[in-house]
């Protein structure tokens, strides 16, 4: 079993950044698939970006360019940077981590992200 804590959300003005951070306890860590999803208020929860065992990353149309997924397997890590924010990016995002060996998925307890001026 995986246990998912995300960090690093909170306010920021439209074309700043963040680093969204994921800690990760369990086994075969790196042999998870990552990734990052988020939700916005009344919106059904969306793939922002995965990020295979192998290192291969892939992205929403929506965030393309702007956004980059990592993971550090030493650490049991998973991060998203992002930049260029715009208000549409407004939401609780979630880190995910699907097992290769149940197909079960697990998921943390969000962290909030706001782009205002």
């Amino acid at each position: 079993q995986v246990q998912l804590v995300e960090s690093g959300g909170g306010l920021v003005q439209p074309g700043g950044s963040l680093r969204l951070s994921c800690a990760a306890s369990g086994s075969f860590f790196s042999s998870y698939t990552m990734g990052w999803y988020r939700q916005a208020p009344g919106k059904q929860r969306e793939l922002v970006a995965q990020i295979t065992n192998g290192g291969s990353g892939n992205y929403a149309d929506s965030v393309k360019g702007r956004f980059t997924i990592s993971r550090d397997n030493a650490k049991k890590m998973v991060y998203l940077q992002m930049n260029d924010l715009k208000p549409e990016d407004t939401a609780v995002y979630y880190c995910n981590a699907k097992s290769p060996f149940t197909r079960s998925d697990y998921w943390g307890q969000g962290t909030q992200v706001t782009v205002s001026s």
